[in-house]
């Protein structure tokens, strides 16, 4: 939970992502040494970021460029406390950010800005990752690699960046953002389907990003999405863990004051887009939907199927035409989602995506073609790597009438 902050810490003092990580982790190793015997400390987190920051102090000592790296850093070293900065309302004080921004640098291309913060920020194993791009896991694997090594040769400034650079990088800084809370919000592997640190991490900077970015309609848009997808957090899940259904969801465990703060931060991001709303706004009204149903009976699939139609139009994705084959068979029933579904499970990037045939299982199972459905599902469960999801899956597949 702490390892993103303890690498963006060390990062912020030898502004090299790939050694900081490498502090961080020998951090770790001496928390597990001396915390047996010495106790867990009542602030880890501190602990292990000034941990890695001592080892980040000494490494810049023993350069032979310690005196140059001095002038840069501007810092006391030898106390590892920076200096109090100067007043300034267009910077934010978070190294988080610092680290999300310097790992969304132009010099990477968009997969590798999006795996490498994935790496440092969420946490996530190149397996996980992989999980999310469709992606082989040797590809992500060689991409962070890469991401590394270019971040340490072209000497990238860790910083958030002003003016222009800033506004290049928001797409990919939001993306990566996305993809951490749906990471945490469904987790690709383990036994947990829900990895709540993750989301709350999401959350956090994408508010943080509001703030820096005001006149920013997707960052409102982001934003606006996570609260309505974080409100349902605690009704997902039952009393052992396992995933519940939105149609079987305890509604009034979702939580009213984030819905709120999601239809505020909606209505900003219309507004700041003038009436062209982007792929999260439009994601956000999608959420909207939901959260203002009383009852999943009181859904509007109708609105929600045409929310989807634009959003294809707007961001395609396999992914995206999936969920409105999902909304058109709410609103049309199964019969006309069937041949939406059936139309990308030649997609090459859904090949191994499991809710491809969870869903085509629920259209069949409603369809009463149960012996299909429960394949479907059988499929879906030897697909997913979540043991929860798993189970699930294997329960349907078992409840299946047939």
């Amino acid at each position: 939970m702490e390892f993103p902050r303890v690498v963006a810490g060390a990062a912020r003092i030898v502004r090299d992502v790939g050694i900081a990580e490498e502090l961080a982790q020998d951090a770790l190793v001496a928390a597990l040494e001396r915390w047996p015997s010495d106790g867990v400390p009542d602030n880890p987190g501190a602990w292990l970021t000034t941990a890695a920051r001592r080892r980040a102090v000494d490494l810049v000592r023993r350069r032979e460029t310690y005196a140059r790296k001095l002038a840069e850093i501007g810092r006391d070293l030898p106390a590892a406390v920076p200096p109090e900065e100067p007043a300034d309302p267009d910077a934010i004080d978070d190294d988080l950010l610092r680290l999300v921004f310097t790992a969304c640098h132009p010099v990477l291309s968009a997969e590798a800005r999006t795996a490498l913060t994935l790496r440092l920020l969420g946490g996530l194993t190149t397996a996980e990752i992989a999980r999310a791009f469709l992606v082989p896991e040797p590809t992500v694997a060689q991409r962070i690699v890469r991401a590394k090594r270019t971040l340490a040769t072209r000497n990238i400034a860790f910083e958030v960046p002003r003016g222009p650079d800033r506004e290049a990088r928001l797409g990919s800084v939001l993306d990566v953002i996305y993809l951490i809370f749906n990471e945490g919000y469904a987790a690709t592997a383990g036994d947990d389907w829900l990895r709540p640190a993750l989301c709350e991490d999401a959350l956090r900077l994408a508010r943080v990003l509001t703030g820096l970015m005001p006149d920013e309609p997707e960052v409102h848009g982001l934003t606006a999405l996570l609260e309505f997808q974080s409100a349902r957090a605690a009704a997902r899940t039952g009393p052992d863990g396992e995933p519940v259904l939105l149609k079987d969801q305890n509604r009034s465990r979702w939580n009213r004051l984030l819905i709120a703060r999601g239809v505020t931060a909606l209505g900003r991001a219309e507004a700041a887009a003038g009436g062209v709303p982007g792929p999260y706004a439009l994601q956000a009204a999608i959420a909207a939907c939901h959260a203002h149903a009383l009852r999943y009976e009181d859904t509007d699939w109708a609105r929600i199927a045409t929310l989807y139609g634009v959003l294809a139009a707007r961001a395609p994705s396999p992914v995206v035409e999936l969920n409105r084959a999902v909304a058109v068979s709410m609103a049309e029933g199964p019969a006309a989602a069937l041949p939406l579904v059936d139309a990308l499970t030649g997609a090459a990037a859904l090949r191994d995506y499991h809710l491809l045939p969870s869903v085509r299982g629920d259209l069949l199972a409603r369809l009463g073609r149960t012996d299909e459905a429960r394949a479907e599902f059988t499929r879906a469960a030897a697909l997913t790597r979540n043991e929860r999801e798993r189970r699930m899956l294997l329960r349907r597949a078992e409840e299946t009438g047939g």
